[in-house]
Order: C-alpha cells, then sequence, then structure tokens
C-alpha cells in the first residue's frame, strides 16, 4: 500500500488501541472486494497504525499484558503480510522501551470476569467482558487517553456512559459505527 494522506481522524497524541484497529488495517494491503462502507475505515486504521508505527503516536498498555496478548493472538509478530502486523511488530520492539509505549497496572477480578479499574455506571453494566481490559487500562492512566475504536458497533452503545466516567472514544468512522449500531437495533 502507498502511503496514506493525512489522516481524516485525528488521533491523540496518548491512546489505547481496541485490537480491529490494526486488525482492519491488514485489509489495506488488498482493497480488492471491501464494501465500500468499510473502505473508509480501513484506510483511517491504516492511517492510525502509520501514525504509531512512523509518527508519534504513544499507546498505552497494561502492564499485565493482557492487551499484548490479544494482539498477538490476532496479529502476526514477524511484521508480515499487513500493516497491522507491522504494528504488531513495532508494539513488540517498544513496548518497555524508548517511551513509545505506556504501561499501567490493571486488577483483574476473575469471580466477576472484570478490573477493579473498571468503572461503576449503570449504563456499563453489559460491557464486553473481553473489552473490559481496554477501559481498565484507560481510566487506570493518569491523563485517561481515549481508547481508539474501529469496527465494533457496540461501542457506539457505551460512549456516552464512557464519557460520563472521563473517557473518550475515537471512532475512526462514526457514521460507519453509528450505521452498524443501528442495524443491529433494528433502525
Amino acid at each position: 500500500m502507498k502511503k496514506t494522506p493525512k489522516a481524516k481522524c485525528a488521533f491523540p497524541p496518548k491512546c489505547v488501541v481496541d485490537t480491529n484497529v490494526p486488525k482492519i488495517s491488514n485489509l489495506a494491503v488488498d482493497l480488492d472486494g471491501i464494501e465500500k462502507e468499510l473502505m473508509n475505515v480501513v484506510e483511517e486504521a491504516a492511517r492510525a497504525v502509520e501514525w504509531f508505527t512512523e509518527q508519534t503516536g504513544v499507546l498505552i498498555l497494561d502492564e499485565q499484558e493482557e492487551i499484548f496478548e490479544e494482539y498477538l493472538n490476532q496479529l502476526n509478530s514477524s511484521g508480515q503480510p499487513g500493516l497491522g502486523d507491522a504494528f504488531m511488530k513495532w508494539v513488540c520492539a517498544h513496548r518497555f522501551t524508548d517511551g513509545k509505549c505506556e504501561r499501567v497496572p490493571i486488577n483483574k477480578d476473575r469471580r466477576e470476569k472484570t478490573y477493579d479499574e473498571f468503572p461503576i455506571h449503570e449504563g456499563l453494566k453489559d460491557f464486553d467482558p473481553s473489552d473490559r481490559k481496554f477501559v481498565a487500562v484507560a481510566n487506570a492512566h493518569p491523563e485517561k487517553p481515549p481508547i481508539l475504536e474501529g469496527t465494533d458497533s457496540k461501542w457506539w452503545g457505551w460512549k456516552d456512559a464512557l464519557a460520563d466516567v472521563g473517557i473518550a472514544v475515537v471512532f475512526l468512522d462514526e457514521k460507519y459505527v453509528k450505521t452498524k449500531y443501528g442495524k443491529k437495533l433494528g433502525e
């Protein structure tokens, strides 16, 4: 894929990145056959990954490496063949050094399938257990960095409750996620 132009989505200087962002960026290797509605998300995911790997983005991770392990299970650490795989290789190279990644401790409550750092809010009671680590990390960080989200439309339904507790969600393409969320609700 050729170099992408300046991002349409403004990427925060520090953020937590949901696994679907680098995963969807892998589709940028071959854009043939990608549905038109998804094209912008793929392009924005590619820009986000390049922003981290080639520019100044700071990735926020957990010290327990739960986010890293999820990345490792869904991306190729060799850096090939896609941009998301290059992101994984970058994470492997930078997660302990040079300030390109910051790590915060989180405490898992295995009985409750949540984290001590996960905020208590009525609107978050049904939050997906597998995504709670991203929220816990954002909440545990002293700056409460936003969470970069690609295609998981469930986050659209949680964004207001997250905002209530001081956590922002930055969507690569709000229109795409909002439309996908509306379809799930039958709107």
